[in-house]
């Protein structure tokens, strides 16, 4: 492991930015799970961790709405 770095927990996360079609509400809330699987160390918390794990993902979830929002578009190639 290097930097803090674990290839084997590592899953890609999409750009969600200038997709066509835009990305769904679904597709971020999927990348904040990602997000808070890697950053916890768990695919799935045990019951007692269940509600600050939901927490987060609604918290990382809420925060790529704003970032997404607040990005300019990408102009287009003609």
């Amino acid at each position: 492991m290097t930097g803090g770095y674990d290839a084997g927990m590592c899953r890609s996360i999409k750009t969600l930015r200038n997709l066509e079609p835009e990305a769904t509400p679904e597709d971020v809330e999927a990348a904040a799970l990602q997000f808070v699987r890697k950053v916890s160390g768990y695919h799935r918390p045990s019951r007692a961790n269940q509600e600050a794990f939901d927490r987060a993902v609604t918290e990382v979830s809420a925060a790529v709405h704003r970032l997404l929002d607040s990005l300019p578009a990408k102009a287009k190639a003609a």
